[in-house]
C-alpha cells in the first residue's frame, strides 16, 4: 500500500512538474476590443494545442493608448514577449532598443520568401539601420467606397481618373434631396488621407528627393485644389470637421455616394449597405497615368528584446503569420494577408475589395510611396500643425500651394534632423 502511495505521489509530482515546466509568453494585442479579441483567442487556442509546451497570456490594449503603454513598459522593464505593432510607431520602439531584429530568424523560417515584398519593405523602411524589427501580417490600402446602385441608376462608370471622379460627384449631387456625390475628411486624420489622394494624382514616386520633401510639388497642389473645389458643391458643408466616424455615418446613411477611406471600413459598409449596393475602387489616377500608392501603416508582430522566452515568442509569431492563421485573421477583419500562400484562398476570391487591393499592391506597375512615419514628429506635423491649415484651404482662406509649402518645410526639417541622429 505504501509503495502504491509513493508511486501515486511521484506521478502527481511529475504532472505538476509538466504544468510548471510550460513556457509562458505574454502577447499584447495592439488593437484589443470586441471585434478582434475573439479572433486572437481562437488563434491562441489553436497555437497552444499545437504547442503544448507553451502557454500564451493575452492582453488586449486599445489602439488609442498602445504606444503610451509600450513606452511605459519599456521605461519600467516590463515589456511583453510578443507585441502587435504597426509601422506608425515601430521606429519609435526600435529607437529605444526595445525590439529584436528578425532578419536572421526569417532566414531560417518557413516564412522566408512567403511575405508580400512591398509590405516587408514598408516595415524595413521605418528602421534607421535597415534591419527588420517586425514581421508584417496585414496590409491595408486606401480605397474609394461607392454606391454602385446609384452609379448604375445614373449611367455612371467607375471613375478611373480624378477628373472622372469629380464629374461623377457633381452629377450625383442634389442638395435639395440631401444627396451629395462625395464626402471630404476635413477634421481629424484629414491630412494623411489628403496626401494619399495627392500622390495618387501627381504620380510623384518619392516622398523625399535629395532630402527635400516632395509634398509641395505643383501637381500635388493641383489635386488639393480639385478636392477643395468639391467642398459645399458636391459635399455636405459639415465636411470641414469630418472625422472617420462621421464620414462612415454619411455614407452608410445614404447622404453621400462616394467615400475615401480604406479596407478598415469593410465591416461597416457591408453590414449596412451590402455587396449589392456598394463597391470599392482604388484611388483614381492623375494625368500621368501612373499608379502611385501611399501605403497605410502595416500591421505586424515584434519580439521584444527583454523577453526571456524569445524562441517561444518567435514560434508564436511564425504561427500567427502562417498561411492558416494569417488567412483566418485577415478574412475576419477584411484586410490583405501578408502571407502570399493565402492569395488564392476562396474567401479572397469572394471579397472583391480585398481581391482588388491585393491586385493593386502586387501589380509590378504600382509604385509604393511610403510616408515618413519613421519621423517622431510625423504625427504632430500632419495632425496638430497641419489639419487646421487644411480646413482653411477648404474654407477658401488659404491657397493650396501655400498650405503644402508649409507642410513640406516642416517635413524636410524633420527628415534632416532624423538623418543627423542616425
Amino acid at each position: 500500500m505504501r509503495a502504491l502511495l509513493v508511486v501515486l505521489a511521484l506521478l502527481l509530482s511529475a504532472c505538476a512538474g509538466a504544468q510548471d515546466g510550460k513556457t509562458t509568453i505574454t502577447f499584447w494585442d495592439n488593437n484589443g476590443g470586441p471585434g478582434r479579441t475573439p479572433i486572437y483567442e481562437e488563434l491562441i487556442k489553436r497555437f497552444e494545442a499545437a504547442n503544448p509546451d507553451v502557454k500564451v497570456d493575452y492582453v488586449g490594449i486599445p489602439s488609442s493608448s498602445v504606444q503610451q503603454k509600450y513606452d511605459t513598459a519599456i521605461a519600467g522593464g516590463s515589456t511583453p514577449d510578443v507585441g502587435g505593432v504597426t509601422t506608425s510607431y515601430l521606429a519609435h520602439l526600435a529607437g529605444q532598443d526595445a525590439l529584436e531584429p528578425v532578419d536572421e530568424r526569417l532566414e531560417g523560417s518557413s516564412l522566408k520568401g512567403k511575405l508580400i515584398p512591398g509590405l516587408v519593405e514598408t516595415v524595413r523602411q521605418t528602421s534607421a539601420d535597415g534591419k527588420l524589427y517586425a514581421v508584417p501580417a496585414s496590409g491595408n490600402m486606401d480605397v474609394v467606397w461607392y454606391r454602385s446602385d446609384r452609379f448604375e441608376e445614373n449611367g455612371i462608370k467607375e471613375p478611373v481618373t480624378w477628373d472622372e471622379l469629380v464629374a461623377a460627384a457633381t452629377k450625383l449631387t442634389n442638395p435639395a434631396a440631401n444627396q451629395y456625390g462625395f464626402t471630404i475628411r476635413g477634421g481629424a486624420g484629414s491630412v494623411f488621407q489628403l496626401l494619399t489622394e495627392a500622390y495618387s494624382y501627381s504620380g510623384v514616386e518619392k516622398f523625399y528627393d535629395g532630402g527635400k520633401s516632395t509634398v509641395a510639388d505643383p501637381r500635388n497642389a493641383e489635386l488639393v485644389r480639385k478636392v477643395a473645389g468639391l467642398y459645399k458643391k458636391a459635399t455636405p458643408e459639415a465636411d470641414v470637421n469630418n472625422n472617420y466616424t462621421q464620414m462612415v455615418a454619411q455614407f452608410t446613411g445614404g447622404s453621400v455616394a462616394m467615400m475615401h477611406h480604406n479596407l478598415g471600413s469593410t465591416a461597416d459598409v457591408m453590414k449596412t449597405l451590402g455587396p449589392e449596393r456598394v463597391s470599392a475602387m482604388p484611388l483614381p489616377k492623375g494625368p500621368s497615368g501612373k499608379r502611385t500608392v501611399v501605403p497605410n501603416p502595416t500591421d505586424g508582430f515584434a519580439v521584444f528584446k527583454g523577453s526571456k522566452n524569445a524562441d517561444a515568442a518567435w514560434r508564436f509569431v511564425e504561427f500567427l503569420v502562417s498561411p492558416e492563421s494569417n488567412g483566418y485573421w485577415n478574412e475576419k477583419v477584411g484586410q490583405i494577408p501578408a502571407n502570399t500562400d493565402v492569395r488564392n484562398a476562396e474567401w479572397i476570391q469572394k471579397n472583391p475589395a480585398v481581391k482588388m487591393a491585393l491586385g493593386v499592391l502586387e501589380d509590378p506597375a504600382t509604385v509604393l510611396v511610403p510616408a515618413p512615419v519613421h519621423l517622431p514628429e510625423y504625427s504632430s506635423i500632419t495632425k496638430t500643425d497641419t489639419e487646421p491649415l487644411y480646413q482653411k484651404v477648404l474654407l477658401g482662406q488659404m491657397q493650396a500651394q501655400e498650405f503644402l509649402d508649409q507642410l513640406a518645410a516642416k517635413l524636410t526639417t524633420a527628415q534632416q534632423d532624423w538623418e543627423k541622429r542616425k
